[in-house]
């Protein structure tokens, strides 16, 4: 699924890190690698998803992503993320932390926003109410936004979906035009600029080490008691 667990006995505050961006800009593997590297620290952290990360949320996700609400607007579209964060985060987010653990997400609150609110047209007021009642208290207190040209990202979705013998196949949003998704990457770029202290812009645009890389140290500069893990490691 897509929780993962890497268990170690660091002793180091729990930290919650998501990663937002466009369509095929690499999320899932960064976040992968992000919690492996964490992992090797002896960090325990937690793996997931959004839309997801519970059997709930997972099934959410599906009928989402499947379309089967789309003629019903962006504003449900909306509600049905939200009912999806609200049982992640009460069921494996805030445990997960009280646990001790860090948890990375693949997509979070800031999705919702991109996605229904900003480039969809959901009322900002609306998103904030809904945010409020999802997250529960439990903000991100890191988001890495990776940062790609659509034109290029969608390359990749349609090189991936032949890799994977799907071709033709796409989801809710990939099959929105290119005129939505550069819009989206504007207002992820906006939603940065606007939250200066919790997200990182970092360029998707090059090879997959060099991404790793600069995500880790912008992890390191978020959170310099990391420093004292690696120098010990």
């Amino acid at each position: 699924m897509s929780l993962q667990r890497f268990s170690g006995k660091a002793t180091i505050a729990p930290r919650f890190i998501t990663f937002e961006g466009g369509e095929g800009v690499g999320k899932s593997t960064q976040v992968r690698r992000l919690a492996a590297r964490l992992g090797e620290l002896g960090i325990e952290t937690v793996r997931t998803r959004e839309p997801g990360g519970t059997p709930k949320a997972e099934a959410i996700r599906s009928f989402i992503l499947q379309g089967k609400p789309e003629s019903w607007g962006v504003g449900a579209e909306a509600v049905l993320f939200a009912a999806a964060r609200l049982d992640h985060v009460d069921e494996l987010i805030a445990p997960s932390l009280a646990a001790g653990k860090w948890v990375i997400c693949d997509r979070f609150a800031d999705s919702t926003r991109a996605y229904q609110g900003l480039t969809g047209g959901v009322a900002d007021g609306f998103i904030d109410a809904l945010e409020y009642l999802a997250l529960n208290g439990h903000a991100p207190e890191m988001t890495v936004i990776l940062d790609m040209d659509p034109d290029l990202a969608f390359a990749r979705v349609r090189q991936r979906a032949i890799d994977d013998g799907l071709a033709g196949t796409v989801d809710r949003f990939e099959k929105e035009d290119l005129s939505f998704h550069r819009r989206l990457r504007d207002n992820f770029l906006a939603i940065a600029i606007a939250n200066p202290g919790r997200c990182t812009v970092i360029s998707a645009d090059q090879d997959e080490d060099t991404v790793t890389e600069e995500i880790w140290r912008a992890v390191l500069d978020q959170f310099p008691d990391l420093r004292r893990l690696e120098r010990a490691s």
